[in-house]
Order: C-alpha cells, then structure tokens, then sequence
C-alpha cells in the first residue's frame, strides 16, 4: 500500500495554530508559527493572529505585543482582529495602560476600533477607564452589548464603586439589551464589597423575575456580602 502523504500548506499550519490557540496552547502555537518559514511557508495575518490568540489565553501579553509588532517589520500588515487580540492579552495581564494605547493606535493605522477593542481594553479592571470608554464608544456610534456592561460592571466591582455598579446594572434595559447572570452576579459582588448585603440579597432575590437563573457565583457573592456584613443567619 503506497505511503500516504499530507502536504502541508499555509492553510494547514494556520488550522494547527488556531486549535492551539483554542487549546490555549500558546507554546505549541509559537512553535508551529516558527516551523512555517522552515518548510518554505510564508505566515499570513490568520497565522498571526493566532498565534497571538494563543498567547492572549495563555497570559503571555509580552509576546502578543512581539507578535504584532513584528508584523509590520514582515510586511504583514495587522488588522482590527491584530489589534483585538493584543488589547486582549494586556487587558488579561493587567497592562491597562498598554491596552489603552493600542486602542488609541487603531485609528491611526486607519483601522476602526469595534465592540471587540472596547470589550478587551475594559478587561483591565479600571473603573475610570471603563466609565470613559463607554464614553468614547457612544461618541464613535460603537454599539455595546451585554459584554461590554458586564466588563464596565465587573471593573466597578475591583474598584469599589458599587452605586457605579447598580448604575450600569440598571442602564443595560435603556440600551435595548438584556442582563446576564455574569451581570447579575458582578453587581451583586460590587454590593458585598460595599457592604451592601441587603442590595446583594435583594438583587439576588430579582433574577428570576428577570428569567435568570442563580449560579454558584451569584450565590457565593451573596454569601460572601452577607458575612462581610456579619449577616451569618442570612448567608445560611
């Protein structure tokens, strides 16, 4: 029986990268990125990215930011999808001020900034920072989605603003959307660090009013308002 033999394209290289990437196999990934000029093979910016997505869910945001900038040098030129995953990367490793600046880049490689930029420069945990690019998103007429708030919300909740919080929770009908139990649940967090745990409970007690469904995070944030409030007979 004659040998079968896969030939190996571009096309199968970028396939291998992204499983790894889904995988968050970010070594794998940038090893087979390597291998492509070894075996004649020109990486193209599906091949970049990634690689970069590899790396964004492997929490190496140092060498997302190589990636994309040693695009340019091989005349790859990077796309809004670049750009995304390595706002992704610093917003995961708590580069904020990174996140930022390549949000701030897009324009000025006359890319436009979508709901994805956004969402990932929030992931930082800045309040201020996410209160100004929702700001900045309804100036450009950047649509935000449920993502979007629940990041805002999920930032207020790191940063103490827990009537920040309740603000945004309750802004997200006004915009035609719907809340998520990861809204839910943020908020109900931003209570308890507050102190809040008759809010916590009582935002708790609305989901499913709301056809949500409590989960374990719901739950446990509750609990965790409640004991801060040395409310034990509640958190039982």
């Amino acid at each position: 029986m004659p040998e079968l033999r896969v030939a190996r394209d571009a096309v199968c290289y970028n396939a291998a990268i992204s499983a790894c990437s889904k995988g968050a196999q970010w070594q794998l990934a940038l090893s087979l990125l390597g291998d492509m000029p070894d075996v004649k093979l020109i990486p193209d910016r599906i091949s970049y990215n990634s690689a970069m997505s590899a790396c964004e869910k492997g929490g190496q945001w140092q060498l997302a930011l190589h990636i994309l900038g040693g695009m340019a040098t091989l005349r790859v030129t990077p796309n809004t999808i670049s750009y995304n995953a390595a706002i992704s990367s610093c917003g995961k490793g708590a580069q904020w001020q990174m996140a930022l600046s390549l949000l701030s880049d897009i324009p000025k490689v006359k890319l436009t900034p979508d709901q994805i930029s956004y969402n990932s420069a929030m992931s930082g945990g800045q309040w201020q920072l996410a209160l100004r690019l929702l700001e900045d998103m309804a100036t450009l007429r950047v649509i935000p989605n449920t993502i979007t708030y629940n990041s805002a919300i999920s930032s207020c909740e790191k940063g103490d603003q827990w009537q920040i919080a309740l603000m945004l929770l309750s802004g997200i009908p006004a915009m035609g959307l719907t809340a998520s139990e990861v809204s839910y649940s943020a908020a109900i967090s931003a209570c308890g660090r507050g102190n809040q745990w008759q809010l916590a409970l009582s935002l708790l007690d609305s989901m499913p009013s709301m056809k949500l469904v409590p989960d374990d995070i719901s739950y446990n944030a509750a609990i965790t308002a409640c004991e801060k409030g040395l409310q034990w007979q509640h958190a039982l």
